[in-house]
């Protein structure tokens, strides 16, 4: 017990000591310390504080420099960086681009009046308008065949062609497995409009590849730091490009940023950068991106605050749930009904987020929570694995007379349910299969699954409820795993809740707590005794007694 109290106590400890290094490493990055006094020998001053007349030109170029083939797609004249704008142009591509090529924006911002080739106060960036990546293949409707790809990039361009606008694709997506150019129809550009005062000797590494100095008189003076957001990039806004497209629409975003908000993004992109190097795929790293880029940073500070102790109580329960499973002798109690149904959604929820290609993030954690289900059910189930001339043989224990009660009232209970589940389950499938489109009928099978399991999930807690009001005891369950899982579903609820959503998601996302409280009445309506012992020797804490008589 010792033990087990220490191991804990490190785990929370170590929990403690990530959160504080994490925020003092986000305090860092997010303050900069000025130069003190501005005017100082080793001050940097801003190029901008002169209130230069400036101008903003894109270039569109088949290589990420300016050595010929390059042509102005949009002209900032009256360029200030305080003010925000948002322009759309069309952009023609080259042929080298229309035959699965590439093509780069390169960004300049100089001085008004002179061509960027010929100021040598300007600064650039290069950044890419397409990106490879495997087209998403057309979902039909399984009775009436009729073909609509449901991708948000194919609606654009759908609504795009009713407007007379040129777009990619013409027809529906490619079934082809191999990545081939799609076009990303947002550029997002950010300046530092604060006229802040570096300090050479202190200067932060990540600013300065972005920092480029020149020597005016005595003092030094920076360009203004022109930043490309790539974390705006997302998979929704790509359009897939073929031989027909000779022009695609480009929407051109600008914002000034504060420089705390620039070093926080560059840490992001240089994140997400590396986890592409990794070998996670584009769509995986605009699940990532949509964290930081639909979320308000004060909310995404809280978000993280509350993840890091999600983690730690998940830590927690699984590792309760594991310790109870593993010293569970019998199944007194509890209903071996929902540790099947568990097993099962669990297997569902993988195989669905596989066939949807989810991120690794989700899928490895979904994968191991089915792995532990599974060994659950054989424990529940007393199943032994034995091999008998190379076959595998499957034992079942017998049940005692207690189990075979608890199994009694678990059947009675799935009975009653079943008059409510089963019509329900096949009215979605039914409905799914009529009115929605899947790409096959293994989709169409699996989405049904998930969505009754979703839906109707909750209603696989009732037969334990029902096992505990007959036999009017609630000693037997898991309640320290208990208690950490329906924690963390509780704040899930609450974010759910303060997240914008219909109002019957966010009454959807509260049914596990009100089928919780419902567990805490009953703990409450049956008092466990502490001191009791049963037949196996083992107390409500599960120490094990020696020989004593039964109460």
């Amino acid at each position: 017990m010792f033990l087990k109290s220490s191991f804990t106590t490190l785990v929370v400890g170590v929990f403690v000591v990530y959160v504080l290094h994490t925020c003092w490493v986000m305090y860092g990055i997010v303050y900069t310390k000025p130069c003190d006094p501005p005017s100082g020998v080793n001050c940097i001053t801003p190029y901008l504080a002169g209130m230069p007349k400036l101008q903003m030109s894109i270039y569109a170029a088949p290589r990420p420099n300016a050595d010929g083939g390059h042509a102005l797609i949009h002209k900032e004249e009256i360029f200030d960086v305080q003010d925000k704008f948002e322009r759309t142009v069309n952009v023609s591509l080259p042929k080298k681009t229309r035959n699965n090529g590439t093509l780069y924006a390169l960004v300049f911002v100089h001085q008004t009046g002179v061509t960027p080739w010929q100021d040598p106060r300007q600064v650039h960036l290069v950044a890419e308008l397409t990106t490879y990546m495997v087209p998403k293949p057309p979902e039909i409707s399984l009775i009436s065949r009729e073909d609509r790809t449901l991708d948000t990039a194919e609606e654009t361009q759908q609504r795009k062609r009713r407007e007379g606008v040129p777009t990619a694709g013409g027809g529906g997506a490619s079934m082809s497995d191999q990545p081939v150019s799609h076009w990303r129809s947002r550029l997002t550009l950010n300046i530092v409009g604060d006229h802040f005062v570096f300090d050479r000797e202190s200067l932060p590494s990540d600013v300065h590849r972005y920092l480029r100095v020149l020597q005016n008189g005595k003092k030094m003076v920076y360009l203004p730091l022109l930043f490309v957001d790539e974390l705006s990039n997302r998979v929704k806004d790509l359009l897939e490009i073929n031989k027909t497209t000779m022009e695609l629409p480009l929407t051109i975003t600008y914002d000034p940023i504060s420089l705390g908000r620039l070093r926080f993004w560059i840490h992001m992109q240089d994140a997400v950068y590396s986890l592409q190097q990794f070998g996670f795929t584009e769509k995986d790293a605009d699940e990532i991106k949509g964290i930081f880029t639909d979320t308000n940073l004060y909310f995404l500070a809280l978000t993280f605050f509350v993840a890091a102790f999600h983690l730690l109580f998940d830590f927690l329960a699984f590792k309760n749930d594991i310790s109870f499973w593993k010293q569970k002798k019998s199944m007194v109690g509890m209903s071996s009904k929902a540790v099947l149904w568990r097993c099962f959604s669990t297997i569902v929820i993988f195989l669905y987020l596989f066939d949807e290609q989810t991120s690794l993030l989700v899928l490895i954690p979904a994968g191991i929570g089915a792995v532990i289900e599974v060994w659950k059910v054989k424990k529940a189930l007393k199943i032994q694995l034995s091999w008998k001339e190379g076959k595998p043989t499957f034992l079942f224990g017998k049940l005692d007379e207690s189990e075979r009660r608890t199994e009694e009232y678990d059947t009675l209970a799935m009975k009653y349910l079943s008059y409510l589940l089963y019509p329900l389950c096949f009215g979605g499938a039914l409905y799914a299969l009529i009115f929605l489109r899947y790409k096959s009928w293994y989709s169409w099978l699996i989405n049904s699954l998930v969505n009754g399991v979703y839906a109707f999930g909750f209603l696989f807690m009732l037969p334990q409820l029902f096992v505990n009001y007959k036999l009017k005891s609630v000693a037997h369950l898991p309640w320290k795993a208990f208690m950490y899982k329906a924690f963390n579903t509780f704040i899930d609820d609450v974010f759910a809740f303060i997240i914008t959503m219909p109002t019957s998601h966010r009454l959807a996302c509260f049914r596990d707590d009100v089928v919780f409280l419902i567990y805490l009445y009953q703990r409450w309506l049956y008092p466990v005794d502490k001191t009791r012992v049963n037949e196996y020797g083992v107390s409500y804490d599960d120490k094990p007694r020696g020989k004593t008589h039964k109460d």
